[in-house]
């Protein structure tokens, strides 16, 4: 006599689930992320990737970046920040560079490329000591910058399109500070580049 005693064994497992509870799980789940996304990227911090060798030998082109969008809402930029700013003459495009000028001051490059300052209301000049820079470039410029402007120049000064071809920048135009250098993975940095005098 055959008997099938399978249909007295009760089922285990989990009870399944409709369909339209699995998607509002899904729907769900990408609201909340976006929640917590969203802000984040807009005003905390964002992606950069760097573009070109006007930063060589600090930063190399592809390298990954996430930037500090915060910091600058509380403190000011100080002079050996690398930031990300908007390109004065189209602020659709981002360019990295170093400040180099605070405002008010002046600043002076002589022929050999050395960068010169002078604080606003002081008379004497000083000599910034750039160890970052490799490539130097013969160039004479001044300028005094005006009280919301700034002097961004790349560490590659020989191929580097900044401040000495298209002038200042406004406080206004800054995006934030390189926070984290992320990729590639061997050149993983906190705060990657910045200098004090």
């Amino acid at each position: 006599m055959n008997t099938d005693f399978s249909k007295n064994i009760p089922q285990t497992g989990a009870p399944k689930r409709s369909f339209r509870a699995e998607a509002w799980e899904t729907i769900r789940f990408i609201l909340i992320a976006l929640a917590v996304v969203i802000p984040i990227r807009v005003y905390i911090a964002q992606p950069f990737i760097v573009s070109g060798a006007s930063m060589d030998p600090t930063f190399a082109n592809g390298q990954y970046l996430i930037v500090d969008e915060v910091s600058y809402r509380f403190t000011e930029p100080a002079r050996g920040d690398v930031v990300i700013f908007k390109y004065p003459k189209d602020p659709k495009k981002y360019f990295i560079k170093r400040i180099i000028g605070l405002p008010g001051e002046t600043l002076i490059i002589n022929e050999e490329g050395k960068v010169f300052v002078k604080g606003a209301g002081e008379e004497s000049l000083t000599t910034l000591s750039e160890p970052y820079v490799e490539f130097t470039k013969s160039d004479a410029v001044g300028i005094t910058l005006k009280e919301d402007e700034y002097f961004m120049m790349g560490d590659n000064r020989a191929g580097s399109y900044d401040s000495r071809m298209w002038g200042a920048v406004n406080r206004d135009l800054l995006v934030g500070k390189a926070l984290v250098r992320l990729f590639p993975v061997t050149t993983i940095d906190l705060l990657p580049g910045q200098f004090r005098q």
